[in-house]
């Protein structure tokens, strides 16, 4: 009897595996079967032979991404689109593209240690009328697009025509910024010797490890940026500007007016520096006031070497920052400048009246801005998230509304600039402070600062014979707090000195 009770339930178990076993199978039958029929149905239904490729940065040249679809079949045209670091690559046909898709399905596409994407793309084929308006014309000519990426030395026409004039003769130079960085304009005298410049310097740094060149030619359409210089001449000199209007709608020949830094005419050396009646660029600062973009490079590649900070272009030339979303029951203009003296130098501050949570900063230069903007965008700042953007106002006009910075000795930047570059980077919950009293205790630290927010652990030490101090808080909007509040205040007869600090713990 008891044998044929253990016979049924052997024989119900091993029913249940095989059911167990044949619905696991179903399972993945049906799972491997959706899985092969939504790969087909997203390479047949929506292939092209038009294969969209993203995050394409400035390094990846056009001959990167031959090399990465050329094994995949014949590729008949390219189009870079540089201002959303994206690419349209044509093959030759559609088994091609769906060839490459398949393969990089199960392989990630990697150009120059960066990984790049890529899809189908909404266009069956690229016309002409969409390579004119996205990427750049396949016709050569004699005029070159140059733009020059992780621009960490300034670079001027003298600079460009020492680079391309061993090419052939070069007639003219302009250049000008934009959303994509530093660019120019350079007219060769004969097409032949542009096509040469490209082939040789596309993708090669003028300086090693930096200002990398992206040469295209150009499209025969004057950029956007170029134009709204000659606009946003006018506006600020308030002198009528007369602009040739065959340049703006043709560039089969390049227009240029002055011989300077920024333009030259190498067939006509007697053009004017600048334009009759008008003073001379004045940089960042007032008269008097040394604060020209990038006027500190040394200290720049001192601190960064040939590597900005992720996010950094040094290309910006706007010096002028809105600040918005500012608490107006505790911010004023001192408070800003503990906090953007972080990043350099500060010219001058405006609350704005009929705005009162906006505020305009003037930084010392252009890069000194970006880094601003960069690592304070989104930052807390009693209760606050703040909007930090680039303003519309080249500068800040002096008047009773605003308060002045440019003599300030709180300054960072007039000494110790390449230490206080490479100190740069957003609010963090440590603060470091330094000129402490040589006998100041850590209560002491402490109760200057405590008010601002939990303190989580604090360290005096001494380094090269002078005292200093870390305060880690709880969050990064309590030690912004306390950094905006006792920066330059007094604390045993010294004038102290706070910032942030990127070691995570004491």
């Amino acid at each position: 009897m008891g044998e044929i009770r253990e016979r049924e339930r052997n024989l119900k178990i091993n029913s249940r595996d095989r059911v167990k076993a044949l619905t696991t199978k179903k399972a993945s039958s049906i799972y491997t079967s959706l899985l092969f029929s939504t790969s087909r149905r997203l390479l047949m239904a929506e292939s092209s032979k038009v294969i969209h490729v993203r995050n394409v940065g400035h390094e990846i040249s056009e001959n990167d991404l031959l090399q990465l679809f050329q094994p995949f079949g014949v590729i008949t045209k390219l189009v870079m689109l540089r201002a959303k670091n994206q690419a349209l690559l044509q093959m030759q046909d559609v088994s091609s593209a769906i060839t490459a898709l398949q393969f990089f399905t199960n392989v990630q596409p990697t150009i120059r240690g960066r990984n790049v994407y890529i899809q189908f793309s909404s266009h069956q084929e690229l016309t002409t009328a969409e390579q004119n308006i996205h990427g750049r014309e396949d016709e050569p000519n004699r005029i070159l697009l140059v733009t020059v990426h992780h621009m960490l030395y300034p670079i001027t026409v003298d600079v460009l025509h020492q680079v391309f004039s061993p090419y052939g003769f070069v007639e003219k130079i302009v250049t000008f910024q934009k959303s994509a960085g530093f660019q120019a304009l350079i007219q060769y005298q004969a097409q032949p010797c542009a096509a040469s410049a490209r082939t040789s310097l596309q993708g090669r740094n003028i300086y090693d490890g930096c200002c990398q060149l992206d040469i295209q030619f150009s499209k025969y359409a004057l950029p956007l940026a170029y134009i709204l210089h000659f606009i946003v001449t006018f506006l600020v000199s308030r002198v009528v500007v007369s602009i040739d209007c065959s340049f703006i709608f043709s560039l089969e020949e390049l227009q240029v007016n002055y011989n300077n830094d920024r333009s030259r005419d190498y067939t006509n050396p007697n053009l004017p520096s600048e334009q009759k009646g008008r003073l001379p660029h004045p940089g960042y600062g007032d008269a008097g006031v040394a604060y020209p973009q990038m006027a500190n490079t040394s200290a720049i590649a001192a601190a960064f070497g040939c590597g900005l900070p992720p996010g950094i272009t040094g290309t910006n030339d706007r010096c002028t920052i809105l600040v918005s979303n500012l608490n107006t029951d505790s911010v004023d203009e001192d408070k800003l400048f503990n906090l953007f003296s972080l990043y350099g130098n500060i010219v001058r501050i405006k609350l704005l009246r009929n705005k009162p949570d906006h505020a305009l900063v003037q930084m010392g230069d252009g890069f000194q801005a970006e880094l601003a903007v960069h690592f304070l965008k989104g930052a807390m700042l009693f209760g606050k998230r703040l909007e930090v953007n680039y303003s519309k106002h080249p500068n800040i006009t002096p008047g009773t509304d605003s308060h002045d910075y440019v003599n300030s000795n709180l300054n960072r930047f007039n000494r110790n600039a390449a230490k206080n570059y490479r100190y740069c980077c957003s609010p963090t919950k440590m603060i470091h402070l330094s000129t402490l009293p040589q006998d100041v205790t850590e209560e002491e630290v402490v109760n200057h600062v405590q008010e601002h927010g939990a303190i989580l652990n604090t360290k005096v030490f001494e380094m090269n014979g002078k005292k200093q101090a870390l305060v880690q808080f709880e969050n990064e909007e309590e030690a912004a707090e306390a950094l905006v509040c006792k920066h330059a205040t007094s604390l045993g007869g010294s004038i102290i000195r706070i910032s942030f600090s990127q070691l995570q713990t004491i």
